[in-house]
């Protein structure tokens, strides 16, 4: 499970330590934020790993082939997925908080309970966009963020500086560059057997 790679948006190209933790699975699910313009090419680079399941993102617009939410048969199991963003009411204020407190107060919106509302027949429910990987269980229903494959660390942000972005990212940017919380770059791998579902968040640092 893949979210957020932001990749060639943001990240040049998929990191070695991703590819190399997907080698061998049997189905990749991203889950939205592919990359933008140019994302063709970071699912064709999965694709080579194994067959790719991937849903539209708030940065897709450039991939607007892909659906914004999916439903599939796995494994004998009900998998739905979505990016996970919401409405610019509860988006914005979230986003603000996190800046000014240098992310060290970011709020998180119930994400899970919205999307079992959303999707209350699916066994494993799969989202990005927080960028921040979370496993929560509700009897035999599993919901899963494998984290985002892109974070935006203080290193992270000065490059973006030098790309020249529009005056409100360039605000954006010049605050969250000094954050004090630390991001961490994972994905997730996810084993469906008679016994259940089993979720492994896997670090990319």
């Amino acid at each position: 499970m893949v979210a957020d790679t932001h990749c060639p948006e943001f990240l040049a190209e998929l990191p070695d330590r991703l590819l190399e933790g997907l080698a061998g699975v049997d189905l990749i699910i991203h889950c939205g934020d592919v990359g933008g313009p140019g994302g063709e090419a970071t699912l064709a680079a999965l694709a080579r790993l194994a067959p790719v399941k991937a849903v539209r993102g708030d940065h897709d617009r450039a991939l607007g082939g892909l659906p914004p939410s999916l439903l599939l048969n796995w494994g004998g199991i009900r998998i739905a997925v979505a990016h996970g963003n919401r409405t610019r009411l509860i988006e914005e204020p979230v986003t603000l908080i996190g800046s000014l407190t240098l992310g060290l107060l970011w709020p998180r919106p119930a994400s899970a309970p919205w999307l079992r509302a959303r999707f209350p027949g699916a066994d494993l429910i799969v989202y990005g966009h927080t960028h921040r990987a979370a496993i929560e269980r509700r009897g035999a229903q599993v919901v899963l963020n494998p984290g985002a494959v892109y974070v935006v660390t203080a290193e992270a942000a000065h490059a973006r500086l030098q790309r020249h972005p529009n005056w409100f990212e360039r605000a954006w940017l010049q605050v969250i560059r000094h954050r004090r919380d630390r991001p961490r770059a994972s994905f997730a791998l996810v084993e469906v057997s008679p016994g259940g579902i089993e979720c492994q968040i896997v670090g990319l640092d």
